[in-house]
């Protein structure tokens, strides 16, 4: 077996979240590294999730993975997307870039690091829920105390030559409007819409978003090249609006009774991306002025978060990138968010680097180039060894 089949392999173990079940890629991963002398543990959790942490932890440096994936739309597959075939170059298949391919480097490179030292000097953690929040994977270890904050690095999909330092905050807002019904003729003169008083919200929403928020001195550089690199690789004009302004996404929206009815109720559910610079107090102190008629609720938060480019973590990792690809390499930030922000807000210094073809994630036909699963899995052996 070599990393291209490990990654076919575990592309083949549907995972899928929802409905979330891990226990046959754990079973898998642990009879893998129980194979090369990595002694792990695997952790339930309910709805036949589950997690594996290795059983003796070092504190020095730890590698993660996630191993749900999203569901697979059925239909336009060139492949059947849980086959994991090896073609024209590839391994295709749901999960095969987020993020199976990562996992199998991760593993292939503490196999190597165990046959020439006999011993792995990191710790290892395979976790279920990245893709609905981690209430299940990474938060539920770290709220047990299983994981002691140190240096991370996590197999998520990157560009080749950036590894990922940072990412926007995120809100969950869910809200429930209240109106005072009358007669649909009377309306706006009398009475207090609910999915009006919704629509108003939105609307101060696009004023926020219009409102360009400084990531300060030390990151204005950062993102500037972030926007040039992410501009290249999604064809996306206004990545650095992306990068700099809040973006809001009114996901769900339900109310009204009668199109004659001034309507007494409606619900919405609202994810917003906070860049640096904005303070997510203000920003839900603000949603609350303008949503006088609304009950609002909490539904997930995180701040924005960043690993500084001078930590250890990220100064191994773009040497070891250095020495299997040609080109300039810098480290990048994101708008997407994962586990690294939980970690991070944890006291972990965390580094995204990965195998993909980012332009496949979470899309029909996903699928990750076999050349750099074996590249990755030799730059993680190198960032393996530096903390031997």
């Amino acid at each position: 077996m070599d990393v291209v089949r490990l990654c076919s392999e575990l592309v083949q173990i549907r995972s899928e979240n929802p409905p979330g079940g891990t226990d046959e890629i754990i079973r898998y991963i642990s009879d893998f590294t129980d194979s090369i002398g990595i002694k792990t543990t695997a952790i339930e959790s309910p709805g036949g999730r589950w997690n594996l942490i290795n059983s003796h932890r070092s504190g020095k440096l730890l590698l993660c993975g996630h191993v749900d994936v999203v569901p697979a739309v059925p239909g336009g597959w060139k492949y059947d997307p849980f086959e994991g075939i090896c073609a024209e170059g590839f391994v295709w298949g749901r999960g095969a870039t987020d993020m199976k391919g990562g996992c199998a480097s991760l593993l292939w490179a503490c196999k190597s690091v165990v046959e020439k030292e006999g011993e792995l000097p990191c710790d290892l953690c395979f976790v279920c829920d990245e893709e609905t929040g981690g209430d299940y994977g990474i938060r539920s270890l770290l709220k047990e105390g299983l994981l002691s904050p140190c240096d991370c690095l996590i197999a998520e999909p990157t560009p080749e030559l950036h590894p990922n330092i940072g990412q926007k905050g995120l809100l969950r807002m869910n809200y429930r409007f209240e109106g005072e019904p009358g007669h649909g003729s009377l309306y706006p003169v009398k009475g207090v819409s609910a999915v009006m008083e919704a629509c108003k919200l939105l609307r101060y929403l696009e004023d926020v978003h219009r409102q360009e928020f400084d990531p300060g001195p030390e990151l204005q550089p950062v993102v500037a090249q972030s926007a040039d690199v992410l501009e290249d690789l999604f064809g996306m004009a206004d990545v650095r609006k992306i990068l700099t302004h809040v973006m809001f996404n009114p996901g769900r929206i339900e109310g009204g009774e009668k199109p004659n009815v001034i309507a007494r109720e409606c619900s919405l559910e609202l994810e917003l991306r906070v860049p640096w610079g904005c303070e997510i107090e203000w920003l839900t102190e603000m949603l609350q002025k303008h949503a006088p008629h609304g009950n609002a609720s909490c539904a997930g938060v995180s701040p924005p978060s960043i690993t500084s480019p001078e930590e250890k973590i990220v100064a191994v990792t773009c040497r070891e990138i250095s020495r299997h690809y040609p080109g300039t390499v810098f480290p990048i930030v994101q708008w997407a968010a994962s586990d690294a922000r939980h970690l991070r807000n944890s006291g972990f210094s965390v580094v995204e680097y990965g195998p993909g073809e980012i332009s496949t994630l979470h899309a029909v036909d996903e699928r990750v180039r076999c050349t750099a699963l074996e590249n990755a899995a030799r730059i993680y052996e190198g960032i393996i060894r530096a903390y031997s």
